[in-house]
């Protein structure tokens, strides 16, 4: 007759093995799986660039495009002419001009496009480095007769869920506006396009400096839609998380910590390139300019306290998950020391009567065994009916 102890000792020894393979046991493979569809890196990768000469012109990004297309847009209150450029050539001459002047390079990887473009119109070697070097971290940068200003634009994938990263580089001068973009798909430059071309607005009465301005405004606007997206999956995951926790919300978790360190590399550096701007002394940006630019600032400070709030959010979730699997397994645990419990006065009854002695009084009664029976039915059912009333069960 197997021993009452060591079933249940193995009973619980399997209880903790599945539940250590449900809980903690898949976790790596699952982050395995759900990481490989992102195509964003946290650390841009700059190993190729070692030994380069200090503004040697090399690009350092992958080729979104396969050709690269350059637009310019030249407008003024009455007047608005745009075009695509086929010779690079044709963008000389609108350095000088007396309307505002967008051009927008769409693609990265010519880096002889750029070059002759930087070149013509004065910019230094190094802001021509930085503008292909795709990973910058945002900042501004006041040169003589241009001021550079490199962002990270994002975009949601909302097949793959995951955050889609993109440099931009502005180049702002007297009446010109040079944009520098890696070519990813869905330019959210569209709807400033637009709104030049139906004359919404003031932009079409106002310099490059508002262009420049409208251009982060959008970059910052579509964070906060980002930040909705993530707003709606945590409530989701925290829900989930109550009802049904499971090791894939918990990879969903890590990818969404990783998303948001992607958020965080953008947006808090932002902060200071819009705190500068407004208080840059720059005879380029106009002093009714610099309060919208005031108005962008606040904008970032807005999405740094909802992205800090996620973020505390997401390390609470983790702590929510750790707790629920702990209450399930204290659940399990409840029960099986139930079970042991009430099997502890049956076995000590099975183990008396068990005894090989020759002479014990009850082996002789003619109804001992079912009068035995009885006693541990009674033991049995007395002690669930307790536990019940307890409401331990």
């Amino acid at each position: 007759m197997p021993d009452p102890k060591h079933i249940l000792t193995s009973a619980v020894r399997e209880t903790l093995d599945v539940a250590y393979s449900r809980t903690i046991g898949h976790i790596p493979g699952l982050l395995r799986e759900v990481t490989g569809f992102l195509n964003t890196e946290l650390v841009p990768k700059k190993s190729h660039k070692v030994g380069k000469l200090p503004g040697e012109v090399v690009y350092t990004g992958k080729r979104r495009i396969e050709t690269v297309t350059v637009e310019v847009i030249d407008y003024a209150a009455e007047v608005l002419t745009e075009k695509a450029i086929k010779n690079i050539d044709e963008c000389f001459p609108l350095r000088d001009s007396t309307t505002v002047t967008w051009i927008n390079v769409e693609g990265l990887h010519d880096t002889d496009l750029v070059k002759q473009l930087g070149e013509h119109f004065g910019l230094h070697p190094l802001v021509m480095e930085d503008i292909v070097s795709t990973g910058q971290r945002p900042k501004t940068e006041d040169h003589e007769g241009h001021i550079y200003i490199v962002l990270q634009m994002l975009n949601y994938d909302e097949k793959a869920q995951v955050i889609v990263r993109e440099q931009v580089s502005l180049i702002l001068g007297h009446n010109f506006l040079l944009t520098f973009q890696e070519g990813v798909e869905g330019d959210l430059f569209d709807v400033i396009r637009e709104r030049i071309r139906n004359g919404a607005g003031r932009i079409r009465n106002r310099g490059a400096d508002y262009l420049a301005y409208s251009l982060i405004d959008t970059v910052v606007d579509y964070y906060f839609i980002i930040l909705e997206k993530f707003g709606e999956a945590i409530e989701q995951i925290e829900a989930d998380l109550l009802e049904n926790p499971s090791t894939k919300l918990v990879a969903q978790l890590h990818l969404m910590k990783r998303e948001m360190a992607i958020l965080r590399r953008s947006v808090y550096p932002l902060r200071e390139v819009v705190g500068s701007l407004e208080r840059s002394e720059s005879k380029l940006i106009l002093k009714d300019t610099r309060r919208y630019i005031r108005d962008a600032y606040d904008h970032t400070i807005e999405v740094i306290e909802t992205l800090e709030t996620f973020r505390d959010m997401l390390s609470g979730m983790f702590d929510l998950y750790l707790s629920s699997i702990s209450n399930r397994m204290n659940s399990v645990m409840q029960v099986l020391a139930l079970v042991g419990t009430i099997f502890i006065p049956l076995t000590f009854i099975a183990g008396i009567y068990g005894m090989n002695f020759k002479y014990m009084p009850e082996l002789e009664l003619e109804n001992g065994y079912y009068i035995t029976l009885a006693v541990m039915a009674t033991f049995g059912i007395g002690l669930t009916v307790y536990f019940k009333k307890k409401k331990w069960w």
